[in-house]
């Protein structure tokens, strides 16, 4: 994770001469990037993958989620753009037939807004709950700092806000489309 902190993906081989162990040593926890990987992934975000709100609403779960979450994203922002590299590259070789390693797969957040956003199911039905998901899907994550960062230079408090916007917008939306009225904001954090 120190290494990845420092900036781009490492290899097993640069984890084995940085912990002073050999390459077979090393290469027996971790037997290919895709699981290297992995493993940082589950150290940076395993709270985030058990989740748990108290709040009854799907609003105000999403909301908490952003909420519990987006500080360990700013936080983990090293390590988890190191995923999303990995996942491109990948992408691109499978597309090529060039991989040499089971791929590396990404895919939590499915579960982690499901979970959240589970109380909006009745009210929107499953079509409109669907299609809410995945563009939440688009928000919720690293992808936004990538944008919000390297293209328009936001700040990672800046990020958090526009993310909250959006969640907000698309819960409307979704609620209008599904003709049930959006629920007041009453005390709507920001």
């Amino acid at each position: 994770m120190r290494l990845m902190q420092k900036g781009g993906l490492v290899t097993v081989a640069d984890v084995a001469a940085t912990a002073g162990v050999s390459r077979a040593t090393a290469y027996r926890y971790f037997p290919s990037r895709s699981r290297l990987v992995t493993a940082v992934v589950e150290e940076s975000l395993g709270p985030v993958r058990r989740f748990e709100s108290r709040e009854t609403d799907g609003r105000e779960r999403l909301r908490d989620l952003f909420d519990q979450t987006f500080p360990r994203f700013k936080e983990f922002e090293a390590q988890l753009r190191a995923a999303l590299q990995l996942a491109l590259e990948h992408w691109a070789l499978e597309r090529g037939a060039l991989l040499k390693e089971e791929p590396f797969r990404r895919g939590y957040r499915r579960k982690i807004l499901d979970g959240a956003a589970s109380p909006l199911r009745e009210r929107l039905g499953a079509a409109d709950y669907q299609r809410l998901l995945r563009a939440l899907s688009v928000v919720y994550g690293i992808e936004p700092y990538v944008v919000l960062k390297d293209i328009w230079g936001a700040s990672d408090r800046e990020i958090a806000a526009v993310a909250r916007w959006m969640l907000d917008a698309l819960i409307d939306a979704a609620l209008r489309d599904a003709g049930a009225a959006p629920a007041r904001r009453n005390g709507a954090r920001r």
